[in-house]
């Protein structure tokens, strides 16, 4: 017995290893929270896997893996460190002499030590995981998938319109949030709101535009359109069909005046005047959608201020303090970007000019005019309507064009009912009529918000209400062939002869004077014309 009083006395440590307590996990509030964690790892693990295995990205398993999941393992293992705080508390109050006030920590304990190094690996290995996860979490948070599919109800709307549109590789949060921490924040409290409308019901059909709080577009747009970088003019082809019965064909051909914002490409003209540097233009609207217009001032370089005012319905100095006042941007003009609600009529020019549907059925551009622009109360309603109205189209009116091209309109009603569920969404009451397109003056008012003729200024100069301002028609179908723009071959300003089939760089040198092929000495002083006329 003396031996083994001594042995304790001269090693402590080892012989307290030898008695050591119970874990403190030994609870069952700890042995719940644990359960949780363990139960959250597993799925988690096979949840990973799933993913990183599958063919497509799925809105819901990312949201579980790397959202929803670690936030369950963290309230488990939170609930577990709940669960030893307590049996810690209940051990010292029934023997406060056998259990310190505070934890200790003794290195020279082999058993302490051994705890501590698990504990120091596994930690390192948890913080591992979790910025892993962390990183993996914000990725997925970032991405069109989790913006689009998570609430599938609300967004459906957009997400389709962005799919099928210009923008479709660009990310939302590229625009929505752009780069940055403070933006990042604020989409986030944003978003934080947005959740609570979805979760209980509380989201407008159709959902209200335009975004309040969307970034500005020099900050976002501009990264990849910025003024400078368009000027001149560009063609436009526009292809239109009937509503008779062939469906006939309209084509114009026409010069956009886009203009520019660089005075290294030349005099600031154009459609982008209105954001070129050199300008500010602000103006009140008096509607949520800036629709109506009844009052912008423009203001030049020298800082030389010009208010225009509608004459029809004058503003009053009330209305132009109190409403809606804002600097122009891109997103004024070009505010469909990327979610571009697109009417019925140009859906089936679209259609019928791509040939996805055969302009050879009678009347099909008037007939799928009419289904699309149908009033539904569904999408799944909508899509049994238009099989059901176009197929009793043709075997009441052409029986024999509903037997010959059975396969025709087959196809027609299939590539009608796809498009609906890009641009018609029923159930968020959502169309081009809810979200019109400002760039341009056809479908909605856009362009003649303000060029509507009706703007003028005190001393009575109306803003420019001329189309040729904005765009020159080269060709239209329509017109006699006199008063289009000729086309054909291209024709040298002098007759080459022979030489016609040389290439342009044979004689054209961009370093030096025109060289004749043929030694005629000094030539400078004339034109080739002087030799050279034209045989027509």
């Amino acid at each position: 017995m003396n031996d083994e009083n001594e042995i304790k006395e001269e090693f402590p440590n080892e012989a307290a290893s030898k008695m050591k307590a119970p874990s403190l996990l030994r609870n069952y509030v700890s042995f719940v929270g644990m359960a949780i964690a363990l139960a959250a790892i597993t799925s988690n693990l096979l949840l990973f896997f799933i993913e990183m295995t599958a063919a497509a990205e799925n809105a819901y398993i990312g949201i579980l893996t790397y959202i929803i999941i670690p936030s369950v393992m963290m309230f488990g293992l939170a609930i577990a460190g709940i669960g030893m705080f307590f049996e810690r508390r209940r051990r010292r109050t029934r023997a406060p002499d056998d259990v310190m006030a505070y934890p200790m920590l003794d290195l020279n304990n082999p058993h302490t030590r051994r705890t501590f190094m698990v504990f120091m690996v596994g930690t390192l290995v948890f913080v591992s995981v979790s910025a892993f996860g962390s990183y993996k979490a914000f990725e997925y948070s970032e991405s069109v998938t989790f913006c689009g599919e998570t609430c599938h109800t609300v967004m459906r709307p957009q997400f389709m319109a962005h799919k099928a549109g210009a923008h479709a590789r660009v990310r939302c949060v590229d625009c929505h949030v752009g780069s940055g921490a403070d933006w990042y924040v604020r989409s986030k409290l944003s978003g934080a709101y947005q959740l609570y409308s979805v979760s209980f019901n509380k989201f407008s059909r159709p959902t209200t535009t335009p975004v309040h709080n969307l970034r500005p577009a020099p900050d976002t747009c501009e990264q990849c359109h910025w003024p400078e970088k368009f000027f001149g003019a560009q063609l436009k082809v526009l292809n239109r069909f009937a509503n008779d019965e062939h469906n006939t064909l309209r084509q114009i051909r026409m010069l956009l005046n886009v203009g520019g914002g660089s005075t290294t490409n030349g005099r600031i003209s154009g459609i982008h005047w209105h954001v070129d540097a050199a300008n500010e233009v602000n103006y009140v609207s008096t509607d949520e959608q800036r629709q109506v217009i009844p009052w912008m001032v423009s203001k030049d370089r020298d800082g030389n201020l010009v208010e225009y005012f509608d004459r029809n319905n004058p503003p009053t100095q009330e209305q132009i303090a109190t409403g809606n006042r804002r600097k122009m941007d891109c997103v004024d003009c070009h505010n469909r970007p990327a979610h571009n609600y697109l009417p019925p009529d140009v859906v089936m020019d679209n259609a019928l000019g791509a040939g996805t549907i055969d302009a050879t059925l009678p009347f099909i551009k008037r007939q799928g005019v009419a289904v699309l622009a149908g009033q539904y109360e569904t999408t799944p309603q909508a899509l049994t309507a238009i099989e059901t109205n176009l197929n009793d189209f043709y075997r009441s009116n052409y029986p024999q064009v509903y037997t010959e091209k059975a396969q025709l309109i087959k196809n027609a009603v299939t590539e009608i009912q796809r498009l609906f569920q890009n641009y018609f969404f029923p159930e968020m009451r959502a169309d081009w009529r809810t979200h019109p397109n400002n760039a341009g003056h056809i479908n909605s008012i856009g362009c003649f918000r303000c060029h509507d003729g009706s703007k003028v200024t005190k001393t009575g100069k109306v803003l420019t209400h001329d189309c040729n301002v904005c765009h020159t028609v080269l060709y239209d179908s329509n017109r006699p062939a006199a008063e289009n723009v000729q086309t054909g071959p291209f024709k040298h300003p002098v007759d080459l002869g022979a030489l016609a089939d040389r290439d342009c760089s044979s004689c054209h040198k961009a370093d030096q004077p025109f060289k004749h092929p043929i030694n005629l000495g000094d030539i400078s002083m004339f034109q080739c014309a002087v030799c050279h006329t034209r045989k027509n």
